[in-house]
């Protein structure tokens, strides 16, 4: 991506933003300069996407995150320097954008750690015409799946026990995410 092209993605104090509700949390897999809580409104985290490689395959899949409508969803803001902010843009790209499921979207969210600071974030919003969109899943069901899947990415339930323990080192109680993880069959190690 070029600099001309990041320009409009840019905070107008010049950085870049990037929300990370879920694995983004634990695994950025890119430098930032800060991380901020911070807090989306008009989305929240939620079981939506069927997973059919990364925490799935084709035969038994799994289920990753989105940002769905409605609600509220707290997360993390890593501020990335302009300079670095077309490499890490291209990777978040390939990252978010390969399974046509994510739109990547500009949302203001709301830096919990500096009082009346908002800034402009890129966030990757669940697309709902993508096949792999699933709506009114149960927890039963979604806790069901995630008890099964294992794709190229490793086991569908260490995804969301670290999706979890990260929200809450943050500070973070998600009911949903806790209830889906409270329904998981007791067995593998946690």
């Amino acid at each position: 991506m070029t600099h001309t092209a990041i320009a409009p993605l840019l905070d107008p104090d010049g950085s870049l933003y990037v929300f990370g509700y879920g694995s983004l949390i634990w695994k950025p897999g890119f430098a930032h300069s800060a991380m901020h809580p911070a807090l989306l409104r008009g989305f929240h985290r939620r079981f939506c996407i069927w997973s059919r490689r990364y925490r799935g395959t084709p035969e038994c899949p799994g289920l990753v995150l989105g940002l769905d409508r409605g609600g509220a969803c707290r997360g993390v803001a890593f501020r990335v320097q302009a300079e670095a902010a077309p490499a890490v843009l291209d990777y978040l790209d390939e990252r978010e954008m390969s399974g046509g499921v994510y739109e990547r979207r500009l949302v203001p969210v709301r830096l919990l750690d500096q009082p009346g600071a908002v800034r402009r974030a890129v966030a990757f919003v669940v697309d709902r015409r993508a096949e792999a969109y699933c709506r009114d899943l149960t927890p039963e069901r979604a806790a069901a799946a995630i008890a099964l899947g294992q794709g190229c990415m490793g086991p569908n339930r260490d995804y969301l026990l670290n999706t979890v323990a990260h929200l809450r080192a943050l500070g973070v109680r998600d009911a949903g995410l806790d209830r889906i993880a409270a329904l998981l069959p007791a067995g593998a190690a946690e």
